[in-house]
C-alpha cells in the first residue's frame, strides 16, 4: 500500500511535451504533399515519362526543379515522421527503439540527400 495520493503516483508519467510539434509536422508536410503531389503527377502525365530526354528537359526548367526538390524534401519529411511514429508505437524496449530511430532517421536523411543530389545533377545539365 502506498502513502502517495493519486495525484504523486501519476506525476512525471505525463506528456513529454513533445507530441504537439510532431503532430503538427506531420499535418504541414501531409498539406504541402497534396498540391505538390498533383503538380508531379499531372506534369509527369503531359510530359510522357517514356521518353528520357523530354523528363531531363522537363527537371531542367528552374521552377520544376524547384519543386520536385520542395516534393522530395517534403516527402522524405512525412515519412520519417510517419515511420517514427509506429517505432514509437510499436517497439517496447527502449534500446531497440532508439536504434530503430537513429536508423530510420539516417536513412531517411542518406535518400533525400541522394535524392536531392539526383534532381540538382539534373537540373544543372549533366543527366548522363
Amino acid at each position: 500500500m502506498s502513502l502517495r495520493s493519486p495525484l504523486g503516483r501519476v506525476l512525471g508519467l505525463g506528456s513529454a511535451k513533445d507530441g504537439t510539434s510532431h503532430w503538427w509536422s506531420a499535418r504541414l508536410s501531409a498539406l504541402a504533399l497534396v498540391p505538390l503531389s498533383i503538380w508531379f503527377v499531372v506534369s509527369l502525365y503531359t510530359v510522357g515519362v517514356r521518353d528520357y530526354w523530354a523528363v531531363v528537359r522537363f527537371v531542367q526548367q528552374p521552377v520544376n526543379a524547384v519543386l520536385l526538390m520542395l516534393l522530395v524534401g517534403a516527402a522524405a519529411w512525412h515519412s520519417l515522421l510517419g515511420t517514427q511514429e509506429i517505432v514509437e508505437d510499436y517497439v517496447h524496449e527502449h534500446g531497440a527503439k532508439i536504434a530503430a530511430m537513429i536508423l530510420l532517421q539516417f536513412i531517411h536523411v542518406v535518400f533525400g540527400v541522394a535524392a536531392l543530389y539526383a534532381v540538382i545533377k539534373v537540373s544543372l545539365g549533366s543527366a548522363l
